[in-house]
């Protein structure tokens, strides 16, 4: 059972100065994973207008890729939940890890779109992966008055790694021919491989994990992933489901367009682009630790509303409104702060929805359905783009998918403070 800390720290991050040192080489392990995992699959939306150029296709063409990555992590996600059920959390972390460094190398190569296609999806079976693998790893290592916190930091390794994919691509466009840069990105893609070593020297698995394994194993059963269907648990499967539809499909909605958008339609250059994702991506980052700590503070459900309601308002008018570049450039900020912070409480509140037994199968399937769900958002982006300006066809998405979010939220219990326990 996960060990309750006796007094309060609402400090920002004086909670991690509490951490055990196992509990700090967990945190930095999956920190680490999310951040080189954010920095793979944020390297294409970077890359799409030299695609666009290499291999003469459309931007539904460009969004048809984004969006099979997104629906092949969907079911990567929950087969890697079902497989940290069975072998472990870090087992399956490791292999997460190294699968979607090896298969966007490959990216690097293709020779046409098909080969991109093909390749960016299997790369997605590895996406999906690391997240179910280490938010519930994380998720049971914590104790319950700092799992928020924790966990939701983990989200910001995110942003870090978006800031990684972002400063590679501007200085890779900048000193390289478009044809090279592209695929030069995607080969700086394999270095999360190393990331494995780490984690298998010094990362163990959770005692809530191992305490419920034995006691499986005593009474001779095997967690059964389909258990997340039963009616005990199934309403729990579904409206968590939905919880994650809209965060994701709002997220993917504005961020997989958002570099075109902003060098088609507002005319910015690769550097001028890079200026204006700067500030998102630092929004971003504090937008995760403020989300980590109000998580704790305030309450799970009370986030994902409050972040919900901010991300459609200032969408739209990043989006729909006639303002001048110098106040998109501002309005960055608290576009980045609230659609990546809403992904804080999301890790702490699913590990928190499901008994340990099962707990990677339901985390790794609601998650991942909702990204493969969310995975049709940039597909039906471009579509619309056909007849509406793209900014206009982010924002109707973003806003559709939002209030799914906060409809899902409004139904589900809160769990601030949920101890964890073991059982067979």
């Amino acid at each position: 059972m996960a060990t309750a800390v006796t007094h309060e720290d609402h400090s920002v991050a004086g909670w991690y100065r509490e951490l055990s040192p196992v509990e700090k080489r967990t945190f930095w392990a999956c920190f680490g994973g999310w951040a080189l995992d954010a920095m793979d699959v944020q390297m294409f939306s970077f890359v799409i207008p030299a695609i666009i150029a290499a291999f003469a296709i459309s931007n539904t063409d460009a969004g048809v890729i984004g969006t099979v990555t997104l629906f092949t992590s969907a079911f990567g996600g929950w087969f890697a939940g079902v497989l940290a059920d069975r072998v472990g959390r870090v087992r399956t972390l490791q292999i997460t890890i190294a699968w979607f460094a090896v298969f966007t190398l490959l990216c690097g190569f293709a020779q046409n779109y098909t080969q991109l296609l093909i390749f960016r999806a299997i790369m997605g079976f590895g996406f999906g992966g690391e997240w179910a693998a280490g938010a519930v790893l994380m998720g049971e290592v914590i104790g319950a008055q700092h799992r928020g916190k924790a966990v939701g930091s983990v989200q910001a390794g995110w942003a870090v790694g978006w800031a990684i994919a972002a400063i590679a691509a501007t200085v890779f466009f900048s000193v390289f021919p478009q044809e090279i840069a592209w695929r030069a990105l995607f080969w700086v893609g394999v270095l999360p491989a190393f990331l494995v070593f780490f984690v298998r020297r010094f990362v163990d698995e959770p005692p809530v994990y191992r305490q419920t394994r034995e006691r499986l194993a005593e009474r001779g059963r095997a967690p059964a992933f389909t258990e997340i269907f039963s009616p005990g648990i199934l309403k729990t499967t579904v409206l968590t489901s939905l919880l994650s539809t809209g965060a994701q499909g709002g997220y993917y909605a504005i961020f997989t367009w958002l570099p075109t958008f902003l060098r088609g339609e507002r005319k910015l250059t690769v550097l001028g682009t890079g200026e204006y994702l700067a500030v998102v991506i630092v929004g971003s980052f504090i937008g995760y630790l403020v989300g980590a700590y109000l998580a704790d503070r305030i309450g799970r459900r009370a986030n994902f509303i409050l972040f919900a309601v901010c991300s459609v308002i200032t969408v739209f008018v990043y989006t729909q409104l006639p303002i001048t570049n110098t106040a998109m450039l501002f309005l960055g900020f608290p576009l980045g702060f609230f659609a990546s912070g809403i992904f804080s409480g999301m890790g702490a509140f699913l590990t928190e929805n499901f008994p340990t037994r099962i707990r990677g199968s339901g985390q790794g399937f609601a998650y991942n359905f909702g990204r493969g769900v969310a995975a049709l958002n940039p597909t039906f982006v471009g579509l619309l783009s056909a007849s509406l300006p793209l900014g206009q066809s982010i924002g109707v998405f973003a806003v559709i998918a939002y209030g799914i979010m906060i409809a899902a939220a409004l139904t589900l219990p809160e769990t601030k403070g949920r101890e964890l326990t073991a059982e067979a």
